[in-house]
């Protein structure tokens, strides 16, 4: 192991909820490994995280981070951390409770306490701007700790909540996608698949997140063969493009004579 990885190092990247967005703490002197747990004090309070990503040095153009770790996660924060899953679980049923009694039309995706118990984060869906003032002030009487009730969009549900993707995998965003982007329906058009939309959208009803992943390579493939409608020479003459398969690098040329014939797009010639 080299001395640099011996270092303390200049920023450490920690993520608070699965596959979330990643903030940067100083290390305050400790030597971490991605994959660990480490305690930070937020602007919630005291807070689990996980280390996802190392800095020994800053890059040009990096701020340095203003936030401290406070240590390592000990056996007594892990062991707090699992007895809070449980306590989440319980406060969304008592909350869902608390929705049906104030009538509000919302649905709840999931509660998050901080590690010191002193802030509970309760994320919902609405179709509409939902006034919860009330039902706030009654959870505060009954858990007696700060409460935030917060909006989230239908992507964001499903990446709290989890699941399978049609590929049979778990879901993209619950397991290594940071942030979110912009998927429309053009890079489907690109990638020359069904655009019903029982075959590219996901269980959040949204486009696929993966159809990004593969999309440059979709765009430079295309460059390489001739576009529908070039007129090309094949060793069975000359004949117009009707078709292209990207990934087997093939083009189905219309000849002369009306037959068709899919063929290498190293065997067409202008």
């Amino acid at each position: 192991m080299s001395d640099d990885h011996n270092k303390p190092p200049a920023a450490v990247g920690v993520c608070f909820r699965r596959s979330g967005k990643v903030y940067y703490f100083e290390s305050a002197g400790v030597v971490l490994e991605p994959g660990e747990f480490v305690v930070v004090e937020t602007q919630k309070g005291l807070d689990l995280g996980q280390v996802v990503h190392i800095k020994q040095q800053l890059a040009d153009g990096d701020s340095p981070p203003t936030q401290s770790l406070i240590r390592k996660a000990q056996r007594d924060d892990m062991r707090r951390e699992r007895h809070l899953r449980e306590k989440e679980a319980r406060a969304l049923e008592t909350c869902a409770e608390k929705i049906a009694a104030h009538d509000l039309d919302m649905k709840l995706a999931e509660a998050d306490y901080t590690l010191d118990g002193k802030h509970l984060t309760l994320f919902f869906t609405a179709e509409h701007r939902v006034d919860f003032r009330e039902l706030v002030h009654d959870l505060t009487g009954t858990f007696h700790c700060r409460i935030e009730l917060r909006q989230i969009g239908v992507r964001d549900e499903a990446k709290l909540i989890g699941g399978l993707g049609r590929c049979g995998r778990p879901l993209c965003c619950t397991t290594f996608l940071r942030d979110f982007e912009s998927v429309g329906i053009q890079l489907a058009k690109d990638q020359q698949l069904s655009l019903s939309t029982e075959n590219i959208t996901g269980v959040c009803d949204r486009l696929m997140c993966c159809l990004r992943f593969e999309h440059d390579y979709y765009v430079q493939a295309a460059k390489q063969l001739p576009a529908p409608g070039t007129v090309v020479r094949t060793r069975r003459g000359r004949g117009k493009v009707v078709g292209r398969h990207l990934l087997k690098k093939t083009v189905v040329v219309k000849l002369e004579d009306d037959k068709e014939l899919e063929i290498p797009v190293s065997e067409v010639t202008p």
